[in-house]
């Protein structure tokens, strides 16, 4: 039985480009629209969703490879890697439940359909767009010039690039 790929779209750009923002406002305006979403961030550094003293915290610390945390509203499952290899693109999104659409912040040369962030405060770091076929739009805070025959947006016209992503990746109807 092969499983279907989910619909993925990317938001790609350098440190302070907008990225962020981008994609919390994008997850609001597809939840608002009935979407289910999931999101895939990564860092570039070393993170902690735990609490040092927590109880979780300690089960980690103490040698467990995977924590998991339940409640009534949510879980989470922490997965250490000790010595093992950062886990691939592909390994993570096999890991999510279903959804509509997920959303990848980071993972700039992932080859999935991405959309540029460009900050002025930002706009010293070389552009992405012109080495990444993948990308298919730009959004910016301030005027391009380099963005040959890609669709421009207003970094904060988030209907527009909310529609333009769910045309880009063929997003029917919101499941229910």
């Amino acid at each position: 039985m092969t499983t279907k790929r989910p619909k993925i779209f990317g938001i790609a750009g350098w440190k302070n480009s907008g990225k962020t923002g981008l994609a919390v406002r994008l997850v609001t305006e597809f939840t608002r629209r009935g979407y289910k979403i999931s999101t895939i961030k990564h860092a570039h550094h070393d993170f902690d969703i735990d609490k040092v003293g927590a109880d979780s915290f300690r089960h980690r610390e103490a040698g467990a490879h995977e924590v998991t945390i339940v409640s009534g509203t949510r879980y989470a499952i922490m997965h250490e890697l000790r010595d093992e290899p950062e886990p691939s693109f592909e390994e993570i999104l096999a890991r999510l439940a279903p959804c509509d659409l997920i959303l990848i912040e980071g993972y700039k040369r992932e080859p999935i359909p991405k959309i540029e962030a460009r900050r002025l405060e930002a706009a010293n770091r070389v552009p992405l767009a012109p080495q990444d076929p993948h990308i298919v739009a730009i959004a910016a805070d301030h005027p391009v010039e380099d963005a040959g025959a890609l669709p421009i947006f207003d970094l904060n016209d988030t209907l527009a690039i909310a529609d333009f992503i769910a045309a880009t990746v063929g997003l029917g109807k919101p499941v229910k």
